[in-house]
């Protein structure tokens, strides 16, 4: 069995978990009515624009996501929080070193043992959701369980929806698809990115991800037998039915849509079975991003 597929089918007790680390570190945690940015790259990105829309969304502040190389520093913020499962990718910890002195921050790892440590104000360690695969899973999810619960945003139905998740057979004829669109909506467009880079990384899947509502401005029609289109959450109304109407595959579920995503990592690794492919291993990438000679390298 893979590392990935091990760190997959551990989420629901990593959850459980950081719902105690978000009432043990509340405070080091952005409070109700502050202006935040979310930082993060790659999965950690995405898990940015997931907290940042269900914060702002629920009333609880302004609330920004950034690529951490794209961050505006001419903006005010009262907190930033960066995603760095490593604590050592070069453009999260040049980032915080910028901020220094000027701007609160607060980094979420899972090795308080790097960098980050020294580079932050405050750290909340999720250690016991590190991974020893380069393709993210639990690390993300278990981030985004700690955001929602501090949010008060988490309930039980949530794990017990992953558990599902992990057991339950996928949609029949996934394996053979040619190409996949992931869709959400809100917080979920997130969740859709990283279904989308989940897919490409660990089986190099042809994937994209859109707002649903932007799908039909275009993406639809790539849509034909042999493609899938996955909605995350509610979907449009008629979506389905122009979707299902260009012979692809629809796909959604009743689940909690970050339980969702499970199933989609499962594919992930079941796809890359299916090519001989080694999920933890995916080409041209390494577990941390670390630049020689750029700035918190």
């Amino acid at each position: 069995m893979s590392y990935v597929e091990t760190e997959t089918a551990s989420q629901p007790e990593c959850w459980r978990r950081a719902v105690d680390v978000a009432a043990d570190r509340a405070a080091a945690l952005p409070a109700d009515g502050e202006r935040v940015a979310v930082v993060g790259c790659g999965t950690s990105y995405y898990m940015a624009q997931a907290y940042a829309a269900l914060r702002e969304t629920s009333g609880q502040g302004e609330s920004d996501a950034f690529a951490a190389s794209e961050f505006p520093f001419g903006r005010a913020y009262d907190r930033v929080v960066a995603l760095t499962r490593s604590g050592t990718t070069t453009e999260v910890l040049g980032l915080l070193d910028r901020l220094r002195g000027t701007t609160r921050t607060v980094a979420v790892t899972a090795d308080p043992h790097t960098p980050v440590r020294d580079a932050a104000d405050e750290l909340v360690v999720l250690d016991f959701a590190d991974e020893r695969s380069v393709v993210q899973t639990r690390f993300a999810t278990t981030a985004l369980t700690l955001f929602r619960a501090h949010l008060g945003l988490h309930t039980d139905e949530v794990v017990r929806d992953a558990e599902k998740a992990l057991t339950e057979p996928l949609p029949d004829g996934l394996l053979e698809c040619t190409q996949f669109s992931f869709l959400g909506r809100g917080w979920t467009v997130g969740i859709a990115n990283e279904a989308a880079l989940k897919m490409k990384e660990a089986s190099l899947s042809w994937t994209e991800s859109y707002p649903a509502m932007e799908y039909r401005h275009g993406p639809i029609s790539i849509a034909t037998a042999g493609t899938a289109t996955w909605m995350f959450g509610a979907a449009p109304k008629g979506l389905a039915e122009q979707v299902l109407a260009t012979g692809a595959r629809w796909v959604e579920s009743g689940l909690d849509p970050l339980a969702d995503l499970v199933r989609v990592q499962r594919l992930a690794v079941a796809r890359a079975s299916a090519r001989g492919l080694d999920p933890d291993l995916p080409r041209h990438l390494t577990r941390s991003v670390v630049l020689e000679g750029a700035p918190g390298a």
